[in-house]
């Protein structure tokens, strides 16, 4: 088992062979803040699927793949419960369903064989805690042999997903 290997970098611009970008998004259909701008400013396609796949439903834990380019997808994952609103002290974060998401992503980055690229997922915007997300990741994909890099970015977009 190899460890999470942390960048200071564009985790929307991953490098060689098969990738997987993966984000956090929330259950409410809203796209419009944090890293997702980042994607959207790249390519189209994350945000038109993650917007129809939430017209036609989906669930906490849920994971969709959209591919950007021959061998880079964009995995919209569904661990957020809501938004956060000002002045709330709720935070929509939701571990459970990042670990489920987690275990999909898995299961696809075997498959296409592919690394896997991502802020610090749940932490920016969804409100949750590196130290709780980090034992996932290293749970569900790195203990599995899925190569996973974490991108540390100054800017409007930082670590938000």
């Amino acid at each position: 088992m190899t460890a999470i290997e942390y960048v200071r970098g564009d985790a929307t611009a991953p490098r060689d062979g098969a990738r997987i970008i993966a984000h956090v998004c929330n259950d409410s259909g809203g796209w419009g803040k944090g890293f997702v701008l980042a994607l959207s400013r790249r390519w189209s396609g994350p945000e038109a699927a993650f917007r129809a796949w939430y017209a036609d439903g989906f669930a906490l834990g849920d994971a969709q793949f959209v591919r950007v380019e021959p061998e880079l997808w964009v995995a919209n994952m569904v661990g957020q419960h809501g938004l956060r609103t000002k002045g709330s002290t709720a935070v929509p974060v939701r571990y459970a369903a990042i670990d489920t998401a987690l275990g999909t992503l898995g299961d696809k980055a075997l498959e296409l064989g592919a690394s896997v690229h991502m802020p610090r997922i749940g932490c920016g915007l969804a409100g949750g805690e590196w130290s709780r997300v980090e034992p996932l990741v290293t749970r569900r994909l790195v203990a599995r042999g899925v190569a996973v890099t974490v991108y540390d970015h100054e800017g409007p977009d930082a670590g938000r997903a």
